[in-house]
């Protein structure tokens, strides 16, 4: 079953469009690539591939527009807004979107799964990684995970609290976040074919795995491109392998 809504975010100043599929199972937040809306998945295949796990119960599946996507690759726009923006949608993602679908769930403590490839691959390890407390796992695919490169050579606060390379070395090792991200579980996939670049994935993996954070690299080989036939044959491995128990 699939279901659209819509509402106006005044952290994001903008609409946002909201779709889900299923009715039972793990909630997954599967966010979109750069330019992408809440149906880019749908379009793509995606749901397709998903359909056996969702059939039978095993997940429900939630996705929005691109907001912060769409911000980074603005080339009208400095850094510090593009950061801003970021820093907008993820206190959307907190304080809106989460609470939505834990009441759709009719569960209000429910676990959520985040995951995403290219852009949305960052969004779901930022997710994640500042939201332990949410969000039990996340499957970032392809990912592109240092945004210093849209920062326009600035470094502003909002850029630094969102980017899990440059945050996870300043937790404390005492805090509840960081406590919380070590009984989490962060898997890295990644294809070395056509405009891949497995090294970020790497990269956040050794950020992860420096602070303790459970974390796993999957490289794919030459043959997988950053491309969605490569997406479509990841994401629903890695959510049969992390609903298996519930």
């Amino acid at each position: 079953m699939k279901l659209r809504s819509a509402w106006y975010s005044d952290r994001v100043a903008q609409q946002v469009n909201v779709v889900r599929w299923g009715t039972a199972g793990r909630p997954v937040l599967l966010f979109p690539t750069a330019g992408g809306d809440a149906e880019e998945c749908e379009r793509f295949l995606m749901l397709r591939v998903l359909a056996p796990l969702i059939e039978a119960g095993r997940i429900k599946v939630y996705s929005c527009d691109s907001i912060s996507g769409r911000a980074w690759i603005d080339g009208d726009r400095d850094g510090t807004w593009k950061a801003r923006m970021q820093s907008a949608f993820n206190e959307f993602i907190r304080y809106e979107l989460v609470p939505a679908i834990r009441t759709d769930c009719h569960t209000p403590d429910i676990e959520i799964i985040a995951a995403g490839a290219s852009i949305g691959a960052f969004n779901a390890l930022s997710t994640l990684c500042r939201q332990p407390d949410i969000f039990r796992a996340a499957v970032c695919m392809s990912g592109t995970y240092d945004m210093t490169r849209w920062m326009s050579g600035h470094h502003s606060f909002d850029h630094h609290v969102s980017s899990p390379l440059h945050f996870l070395s300043g937790l404390p090792e005492d805090s509840a976040q960081l406590r919380l991200l070590r009984q989490r579980f962060v898997i890295l996939a990644t294809g070395e074919g056509r405009y891949e670049a497995p090294g970020e994935s790497w990269q956040v993996a050794g950020a992860l795995g420096a602070r303790g954070v459970p974390n796993r690299v999957d490289a794919w080989g030459v043959d997988w491109h950053h491309d969605w036939v490569t997406w479509r044959a990841m994401l629903p491995k890695y959510l049969d392998e992390l609903t298996r128990d519930g």
